[in-house]
């Protein structure tokens, strides 16, 4: 894309300036319907119309009119906002121009298609953020919507048509509707419609026929979008109870389904709702592709309306429980397992556990079929890679082993050296982890057969009792190999968490022994930087300049317009934008608002090599809370400013209310004196001598050059205060 046509950071900027007022007050509505075709840009159009007929300001930000002739002729008399140009790939691709709305700045603005994804280079991916922007400018908009693209509806639609759809909608933003208008028509009149073109042009028409807009689709979509509308807009006037929920979420796939579920569950309720992942030591070691799932879990719970938590502990099951008591939960929603039967009865279910032990909290079991990351069947073949060159350190203990207790033959009895085996696998599974240390017992049970029961250097055994031995040999060896394996990823979860804990204790009290700002941000700095390794900055706001960096080198960053107009709509907004984020993702680097009780007070940028490291919720998490710390920190210290700064002034006017008081009295009698020698001076009644006459002019001039000295010491106090 030219340098030309990136966003405008002074455009960027006006965006995010509108005051809070107007944006309390802008209103969304939306048109609802079941499917494409329905009628919903009509009906928005003559709603529109109406608006304007009423004195209404009406722009016309986008319109899809795919050909629809009555549709383009309600267009007529109403003005309509050009599109902006965006290079891409050769191609100009148009679309909405979000700094010309704003500039504008219509009392209602029609923006067609909710769930459009903007083209690549735009200064959102997706076309509700831009209305999302559009409301906080104290704009009101009028949107269309189809029931597929309402994200916590994403499931039910996808069993419904076999179709999962991709753009969609957080419920987060939609619930900043004000009005939701249910547009419908029965699937004989939508099908007809598609016969007629008046949905879809040509082959787009057949391939509509044959796949989405088949009837049982069309009226499953519409009784569920009738009913949603209807839970949307009732309001029955009974008091509810508050209940909070809580969803179990992993990396799993099936978590996104149980996510959108507690979402519609908690809509029903009007409910609070929590996302949990247990940290266990058995999730220390995940795959980058489980983290980056389970980030994207994160952050669609958050989209539909729910809090994300991280909790560590060995077990999941007492670790929720512990939360769920202790914040008043009243439901607890879990996944169906996936594990075969046989597992359950060796390693136990978490949903059994939860039953026995979660008496007290009601628990829902949601299905995990039709998830939008990958089917049961592939996660159940993908397989990790081995450890080959630690198995093959397990299979030269073994030998170590056997040569260790060769010559001990003859000395001990054979069921001794069953000892050394066990010895030599409790240090495989200590230092090599489990899956070598389960082939070390089984390698040692081998050779065990092999080389010291007769007869020897055979398979064979001619004495059935070992058979016992073998088995408990085994077990024992399986049994070593498991503990030590979960001790060692105890203690590898233990020392991630120590390591957390004690960066933020490090940081927490330094802050609070910083009474400076500027040295307390760069304080900060040095910290961040020694704990993750990485190029970090730290902006904070001028009162002429902007944003300016008080803390890094900004060498390994790229300081342009662009980049530094990010760091003010941070600023402004009090949200991450940047790498791993939906808002100006191009950047290279993550911005964070280190965020105060009352605002945000600077921003926090870091620069990763990796982009893997925005796919670890830990990292993330941790971030967040550094930067919030931070961002407390540093309102405290200014709020103790402004305190001390109040304080000095309160003793100084004190101070000058008490030596005007006293100057005033100092005043007072040589004025008086200095009044009765002028009178006699000047009183022609009054006879005066030479002699009395000279000496009422010294006395005068004495007091003058007393109120003088007086005036002069209150000009220099006057001059010091300044």
């Amino acid at each position: 894309m030219p340098m030309d046509e990136r966003p405008d950071p002074d455009q960027l900027l006006k965006q995010v300036q509108a005051e809070e007022p107007d944006a309390r007050r802008a209103r969304l509505k939306l048109f609802f319907g079941a499917n494409a075709g329905v009628g919903k840009t009509y009906a928005m159009l003559e709603a529109a119309r109406q608006r304007k007929k009423e004195g209404v300001n009406v722009l016309v930000g986008v319109i899809e009119t795919h050909g629809r002739s009555e549709t383009a002729a309600l267009l007529e008399g109403l003005e309509v906002l050009p599109r902006k140009e965006i290079e891409y790939k050769g191609f100009k691709l148009k679309e909405f121009d979000i700094d010309g709305a704003i500039a504008r700045k219509p009392q209602l603005i029609l923006v067609d298609e909710l769930a459009h994804t903007n083209a690549p280079g735009s200064r959102h991916p997706k076309r509700w953020q831009d209305i999302e922007e559009l409301l906080d400018a104290g704009i009101n908009v009028y949107t269309t919507i189809n029931v597929q693209h309402w994200e916590s509806l994403n499931d039910k639609v996808a069993q419904v048509t076999g179709v999962v759809v991709r753009e969609t909608v957080p419920d987060t933003f939609l619930e900043r509707t004000h009005d939701l208008e249910l547009v419908d028509i029965s699937p004989d009149d939508l099908l007809k419609r598609l016969k007629e073109g008046k949905v879809y042009m040509g082959e787009q028409a057949e391939r509509a026929a044959e796949n989405f807009f088949k009837p049982h689709n069309l009226q499953a979509l519409r009784e569920l979008a009738m009913r949603h509308a209807a839970e949307r807009v009732a309001d029955t006037g009974i008091s509810k109870v508050k209940e909070r929920l809580l969803v179990s979420v992993t990396g799993s796939p099936m978590s996104p389904r149980l996510v959108r579920a507690t979402a519609r569950l908690a809509a029903s309720l009007q409910a609070e709702w929590v996302a949990v992942h247990v940290e266990t030591p058995s999730s220390v070691q995940q795959s980058a592709d489980t983290k980056d799932r389970l980030m994207r879990i994160f952050k669609l719970a958050e989209q539909l309306g729910g809090e994300r938590l991280t909790l560590s502990g060995a077990k999941v099951v007492p670790e929720i429980l512990r939360y769920a008591r202790a914040n008043n939960v009243t439901k607890i929603i879990l996944g169906k397992p996936a594990r075969p039967r046989w597992r359950e009865w060796l390693f136990g279910s978490v949903v059994n556990e939860m039953a026995r032990q979660g008496a007290d909290i009601d628990l829902y079991i949601i299905s995990g079929e039709g998830t939008d990351f990958a089917s049961r069947r592939h996660i159940a073949e993908q397989k990790k890679e081995l450890p080959w060159r630690d198995i093959g350190l397990a299979v030269g203990v073994v030998a170590v082993c056997t040569l260790v207790g060769w010559p001990l033959l003859r000395i001990l009895d054979r069921v001794n050296l069953v000892m050394i085996y066990l010895l030599g696998i409790m240090w495989t599974a200590y230092q090599l982890g489990r899956t070598p240390s389960m082939v070390a017992s089984v390698l040692g049970v081998l050779a065990f057969d092999f080389f010291f029961v007769p007869p020897y250097f055979t398979f064979a055994v001619t004495d059935t009792q070992y058979f016992f031995t073998f088995m408990v040999m085994l077990a024992v060896g399986l049994l070593i190999s498991t503990l030590a394996g979960r001790l060692t990823q105890q203690t590898e979860a233990l020392q991630r968490r120590v390591g957390r804990v004690r960066m933020l204790y490090r940081l927490s009290r330094a802050l609070s022994e910083t009474p400076d700002p500027q040295a307390l941000i760069q304080l900060a700095w040095k910290q961040l930087t020694e704990f993750y390794k990485l190029p970090i900055l730290f902006f904070m706001p001028e009162a002429k300049e902007g944003m300016r960096v008080v803390a890094g080198d900004s060498a390994a960053f790229d300081l342009s317009r662009e980049s530094m107009a990010a760091t003010e709509w941070v600023m402004l907004r009090g949200e991450a934008a940047g790498t791993g984020t939906d808002t100006l993702a191009s950047l290279g680097a993550l911005y964070l608002p280190l965020k105060g009780l009352q605002h945000p007070v600077g921003v926090l940028a870091i620069k990763p090599s990796d982009p893997a490291f925005f796919q670890d919720p830990e990292q993330y998490q941790l971030l967040e809370t550094l930067a919030g710390e931070i961002g407390g920190a540093l309102e405290s210290t200014k709020m103790s400013e402004d305190a001390g700064r109040a304080a000095a002034e309160i003793e100084t006017a004190r101070l000058r209310n008490l030596l005007l008081t006293s100057l005033s009295y100092d005043l007072r009698d040589p004025l008086k004196r200095l009044g009765r020698r002028v009178h006699e001076l000047l009183e022609p009644s009054i006879p005066l001598s030479d002699k009395s006459r000279e000496t009422l002019m010294k006395e005068i001039k004495d007091e003058s050059d007393r109120l003088e000295k007086l005036a002069a010491d209150l000009l220099k106090v006057v001059e010091s205060e300044v």
